[in-house]
């Protein structure tokens, strides 16, 4: 089979964004601005975003939802971008995935999630005689119940799946859920063997490594370089990728370090942050598709989370590559 796309499997999410007056205290009331229902989730967002991007990209989405009208939604949605949803099950013993999201007039967000058909996505729900891609994107690693379950020989489920793409010759890419827990030592490492790119935020990064990403508030970039050599390390093959507000940190697999600071937004101009690590990644993969270097994939990426973060729901604020190069030369960058 001759592949030329980018396949995403993982978490196919309804989300629920629901803008507040401000978060209340435990017992205490706010009210609720406006509702919104969108799609989520990372192989959702990423694809759309990616379609958005660029149309001629051969796009699939792999996952599970339940048999009812907020899976229809997803895979009627994803079919308006010309999403390939062959591989997209139905599963008639749980609802569809969903998010409430929480969204603040500042743009801080906080997330109430019902994990539903999500959490069955397996082994057998990987056809790789029928992915049609060079890259396979798979998130988000804790948030994947039968995925982040033990497997004896390879530690998770989900790094059996990441091996058997890799011996399918897939490059694999991995991103991981933002959560308070001590999980991310046992359940992310596994899959690092098996990780092509690994593409993370600042926090994940710090919870996987156990080093501090920050020192008080402020970005500390010689961890960020200790945090990404500890990554590889740990068994990443080819790229790790640090995204954080600030700035945009890679390391390849011979130590070549890249770090490019974000752009400077002017006030008022974030209307949600619902996406924007995914909008980030989704500018990897392109750039990684594309064959740019890291330094450009850095700032490509950063202009497309910036496009993320003019709309309060995950994808309606992605632009097009044109557009998307423009504003990397035409909006001013943060000072590190």
């Amino acid at each position: 089979m001759s592949r030329k796309g980018i396949a995403a499997a993982g978490n196919l999410i309804i989300d629920y964004v629901k803008t507040v007056d401000t978060y209340p205290k435990k017992g205490n009331l706010s009210t609720v601005l406006s509702i919104e229902k969108s799609v989520g989730g990372g192989p959702v967002n990423c694809l759309v975003d990616l379609a958005q991007m660029d149309s001629q990209i051969p796009l699939q989405a792999i996952g599970v939802v339940g048999n009812d009208s907020d899976g229809e939604y997803i895979i009627d949605y994803l079919k308006k971008y010309n999403i390939d949803t062959g591989m997209i099950c139905k599963d008639d013993s749980k609802n569809t995935s969903f998010t409430d999201v929480m969204n603040e007039q500042t743009g801080e967000r906080t997330f109430f999630h019902y994990r539903g058909a999500n959490a069955v996505l397996g082994p057998q729900h990987f056809d790789f005689s029928k992915i049609n891609a060079d890259i396979l994107y798979i998130g988000y690693i804790l948030l994947l119940d039968t995925l982040d379950s033990e497997d004896k020989e390879y530690g998770t489920v989900m790094a059996r799946v990441l091996a058997e793409a890799q011996s399918h010759n897939l490059k694999t890419l991995i991103d991981v859920v933002s959560e308070n827990s001590q999980r991310f030592s046992k359940i992310v490492p596994p899959s690092l063997k098996y990780t092509n790119y690994c593409v993370i935020n600042e926090v994940e990064a710090s919870m996987i490594s156990g080093i501090p990403a920050r020192d008080e508030e402020d970005i500390n970039c010689e961890n960020i370089k200790d945090i990404c050599t500890k990554l590889f390390e740990m068994g990443v093959n080819d790229l790790v990728v640090i995204h954080c507000p600030e700035a945009g940190f890679a390391m390849d697999k011979s130590g070549n370090f890249y770090m490019q600071p974000s752009i400077e937004l002017p006030p008022g101009y974030i209307k949600g942050k619902v996406g924007a690590g995914d909008a980030f990644c989704a500018g990897i993969m392109y750039s990684i598709y594309k064959g740019w270097d890291y330094n450009y994939s850095l700032e490509f990426a950063s202009a497309a989370a910036v496009c993320c973060l003019s709309e309060a729901n995950a994808t309606d604020g992605m632009k097009s590559v044109e557009t998307i190069r423009e504003m990397i030369t035409k909006m001013p960058k943060r000072k590190l």
